[in-house]
């Protein structure tokens, strides 16, 4: 039989004990929580305002400085609850496979993060295609890098992910292609649609002077001649001047009069 007195003697003196660590590190998890929160916006301010630093890196390293923080504070709370830094390195050791794969996975991506930092395949702000994936770049981070595509979602992508894949950047050089193309008819004589073509292509806002807009006949087909329509704008610009050249075809061609393209009928002969 379990002695209530010893039972309630037990939770009078080491229920307290425990009550008064746990509000104990509950207090000192909020305020480290605020604590760290405003050191690294401190951080990142300072290193912002050095010019000699620019956005990507100054997010990079504030974003360190508070992953070692909140390491420091988690130390902090355990040693409260008595448990000190050599058995908690020794609890993590002893956690199992699973855990320290997951560890080295993370290992690899902080890895892949310093390299990227080094090589400077692209900085924040830069459109780019990583993994499949095309967006905008928020944050290259320690562990992964965060994308704005643009339907406005987020997508996180591992650095070790970015680092052995193929990386586009659209937004190094000042100029890029658009693609599109136009049909003409049969009947429709096509060095003419192109000189419209291009006279109106030119006239786009933002569309690049060097290079000049390219329209070729890029193949034939039964309706009529497949122009290649490629002019050349800042990426910034690239979805305006997409949709522009569009209108553009559509304009120029109504207003030379030009015919639909019509699949050509096939006559069978009679049996």
């Amino acid at each position: 039989m379990l002695d209530t007195n010893v039972l309630m003697g037990f939770l009078g003196t080491r229920g307290v004990d425990f009550g008064v660590k746990v509000l104990g590190a509950l207090a000192v998890w909020i305020v480290g929580r605020w604590v760290i929160g405003w050191i690294k916006r401190l951080a990142f301010a300072g290193l912002e305002r050095g010019k000699r630093i620019d956005v990507t890196l100054s997010r990079y390293l504030a974003q360190a400085i508070s992953v070692a923080l909140n390491v420091l504070l988690i130390l902090a709370v355990l040693d409260i609850f008595g448990v000190k830094t050599t058995s908690f390195a020794a609890l993590l050791a002893g956690v199992g496979l699973a855990i320290g794969t997951a560890w080295g996975g993370l290992l690899t991506h902080f890895a892949a993060g310093v390299f990227l930092q080094v090589l400077r395949p692209y900085k924040v702000g830069d459109q780019v295609i990583i993994a499949g994936v095309n967006g905008r770049v928020r944050e290259l981070g320690l562990f992964g890098t965060t994308l704005v595509t643009g339907d406005n979602i987020t997508a996180l992508i591992g650095n070790n992910k970015v680092l052995s894949d193929t990386i586009q950047n659209l937004s190094t050089l000042p100029t890029r292609r658009v693609d599109t193309t136009a049909k003409i008819a049969n009947s429709v004589n096509p060095h003419e649609a192109i000189e419209k073509l291009k006279a109106a292509v030119a006239k786009i806002p933002n569309v690049a002077t060097e290079p000049a807009p390219e329209i070729q006949i890029l193949q034939f087909t039964p309706e009529g001649p497949l122009l290649a329509v490629r002019p050349y704008t800042h990426n910034d610009n690239y979805m305006q001047v997409y949709f522009d050249t569009h209108k553009a075809i559509v304009d120029t061609f109504g207003a030379a009069g030009y015919p639909v393209p019509e699949t050509p009928t096939v006559q069978r002969s009679a049996a």
